[in-house]
């Protein structure tokens, strides 16, 4: 399969790559990945959080009571859009959203946990964005082929399909795919968006 490819350092590629924070640990709560946006929203880098307990550098509201990645660890079940207060490098308060999950080895035993955290204001940021912007309605055109896409646009919306969407620059793909985001049962999670020019040619197969 294509993903047995892939190596580490290639989805270390990938996940510095995109705008949210992620870090995993080990099951004693130590930092075993700290990607780059982690390091932009926190202020430490790389390589002064790995090895360190994740209380060390998130200092979050909740790292010892209610801490969410603890309760997906002790329950298996991951959390989303969980509200936290974060401290930086400078001991300023960060507010940020975080998402949980488990890391499992290839036998499927727990041997860690994943998170992902925002901050809250780039959230409301995007929202206004979104709200202002990325509309289907405010998508116009008289174009016959384009008037067939906003026809069946909500039935590949709904779907589990892959879509490609291809088109010069400026042509409105950013705008069509989060129409496409908008309109499918997936709507009130995150859009992830990832550079590509930041990622291999040879991931993008």
């Amino acid at each position: 399969m294509a993903k047995d490819r892939f190596g580490i350092s290639d989805f270390e590629t990938i996940l510095d790559s995109i705008s949210e924070g992620v870090f995993t640990v080990d099951l004693n709560w130590r930092i075993t990945f700290f990607n780059r946006a982690a390091e932009l929203i926190t202020g430490f880098k790389r390589q002064e959080a790995l090895g360190q307990f994740c209380y060390e550098i998130l200092r979050s509201d909740k790292c010892f009571r209610d801490c969410p990645l603890r309760q997906t660890l002790e329950s298996g079940q991951p959390l989303r859009d969980q509200e936290v207060v974060i401290l930086d490098r400078q001991n300023r308060e960060i507010p940020v959203s975080v998402n949980t999950g488990l890391l499992r080895d290839r036998s499927g035993r727990i041997i860690g946990g994943v998170e992902t955290f925002r901050e809250m204001a780039s959230l409301k940021e995007l929202e206004r964005e979104v709200k202002g912007r990325y509309r289907l309605g405010d998508i116009v055109s008289r174009n016959p082929r384009m008037l067939e896409i906003f026809r069946i646009l909500p039935e590949v919306a709904s779907s589990d399909v892959t879509v490609l969407i291809q088109g010069e620059s400026g042509t409105g793909k950013e705008l069509l795919a989060q129409a496409i985001h908008d309109l499918s049962p997936r709507k009130n999670g995150p859009l992830v968006k990832v550079n590509c020019a930041a990622v291999p040619e040879t991931l993008l197969e």
